[in-house]
């Protein structure tokens, strides 16, 4: 009887722990100063998922919760809907605060990975989920220059992120 007890709860603390994993060859950026992360960010790239599907204009703004975690409001213009679109949810730091790695939860004590791979705080910051098949970048501005974009883009090639299915919204 105690295996069927104790199957089921290793089974979501598996499932729980393997969605903030870290891929492999994935390094998360060193000397992260979450302060200068604060603020705004323009969506430039993204592999597709269904939560963002059809989304332009899309922004992610992070503001300090008085807990310490990190406020995620995320926001896109559905334009078959002829409306904005959000989702607020709460981040916090994994281990090292020098270490641009997170975990986010949109629904309630569910995380996802959210690691930076890539960033230069006032310019731009390339992030990936818990595998290949999340991947954003993202820009202080609406756009980023084509030069800027075309390196992130060979890095992520580089690091086997599909860059050929990227969405540019």
């Amino acid at each position: 009887m105690k295996r069927i007890v104790y199957l089921p709860a290793s089974m979501v603390v598996l499932a729980v722990t393997g969605c903030i994993r870290l891929p492999e060859g994935i390094t998360p950026v060193r000397n992260f100063d979450l302060q200068r992360y604060l603020g705004e960010w323009h969506e430039v790239a993204r592999l597709d998922h269904r939560f963002e599907r059809g989304l332009t204009k899309v922004t992610a703004t992070y503001s300090l919760n008085a807990d310490g975690s990190v406020k995620v409001l995320n926001r896109g213009w559905n334009a078959a809907k002829g409306q904005w679109s959000k989702a607020e949810g709460r981040a916090v730091l994994i281990g090292s605060s020098q270490e641009g790695r997170l975990k986010v939860s949109f629904f309630g004590p569910f995380y996802g990975a959210y690691t930076i791979i890539a960033l230069e705080p006032k310019r731009y910051s390339m992030i990936c989920g818990p595998d290949r098949s999340y991947f954003w970048i993202l820009s202080r501005e609406p756009r980023l220059d084509p030069a800027t974009l075309q390196g992130l883009i060979a890095q992520a090639k580089a690091l086997g992120f599909a860059t050929e299915q990227l969405i540019y919204p």
